[in-house]
């Protein structure tokens, strides 16, 4: 039996806004925090939008420094669709690069790893093709923002 090995597809790209960050503190799990979204804007060659204020990414910061990343938002297409996302990530990197990347200076995306899996609620339409496939994001973490780059498994 032969397998067809996967391959992406680029789907969309995501620009999300952040506010203050809310620090829980350490708990029996881990480091525990809560970053507010308060909007921004996603485009790609089939959707493009904005995010709606008022999602978070609630992050668990590992023992190991590995931040478990779980975030809930909504997109809004052009079309007035709203779409809601819960993105699931990892992000980790070398202490000195996770140090600076938490005191908001830029730091080359290539020195740490952030990848995402998200999946999509949306009504049947033009854009429930994202509940259909499998998706997977990179991600780069700015001062006051996150960028993902989002892709189809085809």
């Amino acid at each position: 039996m032969a397998y067809k090995s996967p391959k992406l597809e680029f789907a969309f790209e995501a620009t999300i806004t952040l506010s203050h960050i809310y620090e829980i503190g350490e708990t029996a799990y881990g480091k525990r925090r809560i970053i507010p979204i308060t909007g921004g804007t996603f485009h790609g060659p089939a959707i493009k939008g904005i995010i709606l204020p008022g999602g978070a990414d609630y992050q668990l910061i590992r023992k190991d420094g590995v931040a478990e990343l779980e975030a809930k938002y909504a997109l809004q297409a052009d079309d007035g669709t709203l779409i809601y996302i819960i993105n699931k990530g990892l992000r980790h990197g070398p202490e000195q690069v996770m140090k600076r990347l938490a005191a908001g200076e830029e730091v080359d995306p290539k020195t740490y790893y952030f990848r995402t899996s998200p999946a999509f609620e949306v009504i049947p339409g033009p854009h429930d093709w994202l509940t259909r496939s499998v998706f997977i994001g990179e991600g780069i973490r700015r001062k006051d923002s996150v960028e993902v780059r989002f892709w189809q498994v085809v």
